[in-house]
């Protein structure tokens, strides 16, 4: 009597008074084998979800199949006696196993929306590889903070977009794909919610020692430690305030990154972009042979003209003045960098040193700076204003908390955000809003000034910086205890991460070359 999947589940179901008849003998030891066959497959299934195989063997559906099914296959297969085939006996062609990704590991430090945007198509890839979804995989997923009716802290509509493609029902796609995330490291929670919206929640990874370091390093939060020689850097300007000032932005940010810089400008920079504006020029002429700024006005009518460069263009100019001079460590091969922004329309000295460096910087430099008052103004239009305004509130609420007799503990971060206590949902300061809205803005800081230095690029370290502000605006109301209430391990917690983020908030408005003062 053949002992299949449907004899046993008629075996199961049938009552008491109609109990089918059992095989014995060499029936009933095939039976409890094919069990203990069915129950093994369960259990690989499970320590390698998601390990596909890719073959010709009689596993393939589609061809793909899991390695649950190759398991089964070749174990059914060794009452034949064959060839082996990862220890079992195999009649077929060579089995030839895709290799397994690297297993991931616990998130290090806060997720970032990047990082868990790979995280779904990883969860995609593992359900069209399982054949559960027939569809490609797109390139990107996007993943914001959950809007209305959501929860967690990260929402994505994958679900939506791969539906039609799938033939399927969007909260069908969802459910899929919640199976697989849940599966990811560092997820603790999947929800569906309205038509197939996937709102994740992560367990904390690391805020209390994100907020450590940053509160260890201060404004040098994101800069190189380790003491090596990165590149060699002349920047070059045109006679162009918008180019000279740039150019001292760019070379602040690659020095951030270890990186050994000098500036020179086509002629001799006006008096107010040095003064003024404190734009920093070691040279004028020609970036083969610059002159020194002490040198006599006449010498500069007689430089060589400079050809337009390109950007990033690699040259061999004159040694840079920092260049080591050991010969038993190779340098780096220099870089002539030109920086050639949009000009400005009008003069930017008007409006002052902060305000004008500002004006200049945070538009790309392909696009064209409006000179204008709007710089000066302190209402929230003004995104100047509003990161400056939001690093003295960081700094005016460490005096306040002082006054009330408690100071900053990250290592309470760690604690609020896992309890979730205390804060209603959608209380200004509550734990989830920190975790998506703020901490991994700060985390993400480092990288932010790395790719700014290396894309010449400070207007990226400029709106940067307005989202981190804006975030930190949320956090605000919730940091101090309000009426009768006492200072909590909540208070604290969040104090911390106020002042990490005034940290950060100063220490890139420095590399900008701009003022963050403590009180406005």
């Amino acid at each position: 009597m053949a002992w299949n999947r449907r004899t046993r589940a008629t075996t199961r179901s049938s009552t008491a008074s109609s109990a089918p008849v059992r095989p014995s003998g060499p029936g009933r030891r095939a039976a409890e084998a094919e069990v203990a066959v069915e129950a093994e497959a369960d259990r690989r299934c499970r320590l390698l979800r998601g390990a596909v195989v890719r073959d010709e063997g009689p596993w393939l559906v589609g061809g793909v199949r899991s390695a649950r099914a190759l398991h089964v296959w070749s174990v059914r297969q060794g009452a034949s006696g064959s060839t082996a085939v990862h220890g079992r006996p195999h009649p077929g062609p060579s089995v030839k196993p895709t290799r397994l990704p690297t297993p991931l590991l616990p998130y290090a430090g806060p997720v970032t929306p990047v990082e868990l945007s790979r995280t779904v198509l990883r969860a995609v890839r593992r359900a069209v590889d399982g054949g559960e979804l027939s569809v490609t995989v797109p390139g990107r997923v996007v993943v914001a903070p959950p809007g209305p009716g959501g929860c967690g802290d990260y929402a994505t509509n994958i679900a939506l977009q791969l539906a039609r493609p799938a033939g399927r029902p969007a909260d069908k796609v969802a459910e899929i794909l919640r199976a697989h995330l849940l599966d990811s490291p560092g997820v603790t929670d999947v929800v569906v919610t309205g038509p197939g919206f996937l709102n994740i929640s992560l367990r904390d990874s690391g805020s209390g020692a994100l907020v450590e370091e940053i509160l260890r390093r201060g404004r040098r939060y994101g800069w190189v430690e380790d003491g090596s020689i990165g590149e060699i850097v002349q920047l070059h300007a045109p006679h162009e305030v918008r180019a000279v000032v740039t150019m001292d932005a760019v070379s602040r940010l690659l020095r951030s990154q270890g990186a050994l810089v000098r500036n020179t400008c086509e002629a001799r920079p006006e008096p107010e972009w040095t003064d003024l504006l404190g734009a920093h020029i070691d040279a004028f002429g020609t970036p083969e042979t610059p002159a020194p700024l002490d040198a006599p006005r006449s010498q500069a009518a007689t430089a060589t003209p400079v050809a337009p460069a390109s950007r990033d263009a690699l040259v061999s100019p004159a040694p840079a003045p920092n260049t080591p001079t050991s010969t038993s460590t190779p340098t780096p091969t220099p870089l002539n960098v030109t920086i050639r922004p949009v000009p400005a329309p009008t003069d930017p000295t008007p409006l002052g040193r902060d305000a004008a460096r500002w004006a200049l910087l945070h538009p790309a430099v392909h696009d064209r700076p409006r000179i204008t008052d709007e710089h000066l103004v302190q209402r929230e239009s003004n995104p100047l204003f509003r990161v400056r305004y939001a690093h003295a509130r960081t700094r005016a609420l460490s005096r306040n908390a002082a006054d009330l007799g408690f100071t900053s503990e990250p290592a309470a971060l760690a604690e609020l955000t896992a309890s979730g206590e205390p804060g209603e949902p959608g209380e200004p300061g509550e734990p989830g809003d920190v975790r998506h809205g703020l901490t991994p803005l700060l985390a993400d800081h480092p990288r932010v000034l790395a790719r700014a230095a290396a894309d010449r690029a400070p207007d990226r370290l400029a709106r940067h910086l307005v989202t981190v502000a804006d975030a930190v605006l949320t956090l605000l109301p919730g940091v101090l205890p309000r009426g009768d209430e006492k200072p909590s391990a909540a208070h604290r917690a969040r104090l911390a991460l106020a002042e990490a983020a005034g940290t950060v908030l100063a220490g890139g408005l420095s590399l900008l070359g701009i003022d963050a003062p403590d009180h406005i």
